[in-house]
């Protein structure tokens, strides 16, 4: 680690240059690792909410970034792999629908169909 004097940024730059060096979810980090990796120093809260932001800003620029719990943050190593990662964002997003529909105490249609989205095995919309 470099000392706090020389600590770099997590730039979206530096966040996808670690990425890199991780390939597949063999080489994957969770986000306090890979924070420190790219900070040089040890991260802190703040800093795997900012890598969690800069890893949103990645995908959204359509960098294939891919994690799972299980897996950790990682650059994809395959459509199998960027798959596993959509099915888990996916349903994190479902989640978060229909708690918003059981709130607000309206029926949450058939999401995954109005999407376009395949129904994962084993799950109920």
């Amino acid at each position: 680690m470099q000392p706090a004097l020389f600590a770099r940024e997590l730039t979206p730059d530096a966040v996808l240059a670690a990425l890199l060096l991780r390939v597949g979810p063999a080489n994957g980090a969770d986000a306090h690792t890979l924070a420190s990796e790219v900070l040089g120093v040890d991260a802190g809260g703040a800093d795997e909410r900012r890598l969690r932001q800069v890893i949103e800003k990645l995908r959204n620029d359509g960098h294939p970034v891919c994690a799972t719990p299980e897996e950790g943050y990682h650059y994809m190593g395959d459509a199998a792999d960027l798959n596993r990662t959509c099915v888990y964002l996916t349903r994190r997003a479902i989640t978060s629908l229909k708690q918003v529909a059981a709130m607000k105490r309206i029926a949450l249609p058939d999401i995954y169909g109005q999407l376009g989205l395949e129904l994962p095995q084993g799950e109920e919309a």
